[in-house]
């Protein structure tokens, strides 16, 4: 029986994948009730801003439509609760729980995609916050959009819950990959100076929000951006009628005409840390700068523009 299992199964080998190699993996991995094999799980990481004009709510579409068999990851719900901020990491105990309702196990492979109006958005956070929690199977889709328009199936209405609780053990957390307020304010004060690291924050906002001429989608926020930060808006990184993400040698293009330096350290940082993740995996793909200089900043904006201000010099505005 083990050894029909290893035969029959398929491994994912890149960390962005396509609808074909997620549909090739689901065909021939298919769960027995019997089987503790390691499956292939489609998780669907659907999220709107607050400010959506339609309203939307991630648990709303992944009921309208989703992948056969996926679950759902609530960034609202998966979260730091005792924090000021919306989407601070949760705790190691939040984070297996979660896992267990979600009925994932520790060697599950696990695909995480978007929802069909926004393409790549959410998705890599959920990805991020996996790895950095030492789950090594983990894959992005690129993407829901190019799954529908394939003519992958799809399913609608309530979703079951999963049969047994899965045990996830605790794990802990890669630190080395998150950083904090203190840290990114020394950041933003040690830019320019002679002798400084020379460290790099791509902000993943709109132009106008990272240059303090478009409000804040969270009421009384101020815009605006950290010293030196550069700004690499999502959509760039995107495919403009697929919403999926550019190949990696686009990618590295892009980068580079914004001034990155693959050299030197990264650190990723957007609204509330949700689509820093983009870059995060942008510049994976790209194969921009070493892996273990790349980090994203938790809090992100709507951290920084509580805890910083125009007056201390840490919050600049341009035209």
């Amino acid at each position: 029986m083990n050894n029909l299992s290893g035969a029959r199964r398929v491994h994912l080998q890149s960390y962005i994948v396509t609808p074909k190699a997620l549909s090739d993996a689901l065909t021939k991995n298919v769960p027995t009730k019997i089987s503790t094999a390691p499956r292939v799980i489609p998780l669907c990481a659907a999220w709107f801003l607050p400010n959506d004009p339609k309203g939307r709510t991630g648990q709303q579409v992944f009921k309208e439509q989703r992948i056969p068999s996926a679950r759902f990851f609530d960034l609202d719900a998966v979260k730091d609760h005792d924090s000021p901020y919306p989407h601070m990491l949760p705790t190691a105990e939040v984070f297996a729980k979660a896992m267990e309702e979600i009925g994932i196990r520790k060697d599950d492979e696990v695909v995480v995609y978007d929802t069909q109006e926004l393409g790549i958005f959410s998705a890599p956070r959920v990805a991020w916050t996996l790895k950095i929690f030492g789950h090594t199977g983990v894959h992005i889709l690129n993407n829901f959009r190019l799954w529908v328009e394939q003519g992958y199936p799809t399913e609608s209405g309530d979703v079951d819950a999963p049969e047994g609780q899965s045990h996830y053990p605790t794990p802990s957390l890669d630190v080395s990959k998150v950083v904090d307020f203190p840290e990114m304010k020394e950041v933003a004060k040690d830019y320019g100076k002679e002798g400084a690291e020379g460290i790099q924050i791509l902000d993943a906002r709109s132009k106008g929000r990272w240059a303090g001429t478009e409000a804040e989608p969270r009421p009384g926020l101020s815009s605006g951006h950290m010293p030196g930060s550069i700004n690499v808006p999502v959509p760039e990184l995107l495919g403009p009628k697929t919403g999926a993400l550019l190949p990696g040698d686009e990618l590295r293009k892009v980068f580079l005409s914004k001034g990155v330096d693959p050299e030197r350290p990264i650190i990723s940082s957007c609204g509330t840390g949700v689509t820093a993740a983009v870059i995060d995996a942008a510049l994976g793909e790209a194969d921009f700068g070493r892996p273990e200089v790349r980090r994203l900043y938790d809090g992100s904006w709507t951290e920084w523009a509580q805890r910083a201000s125009e007056a201390d010099g840490l919050i600049r505005k341009k035209a």
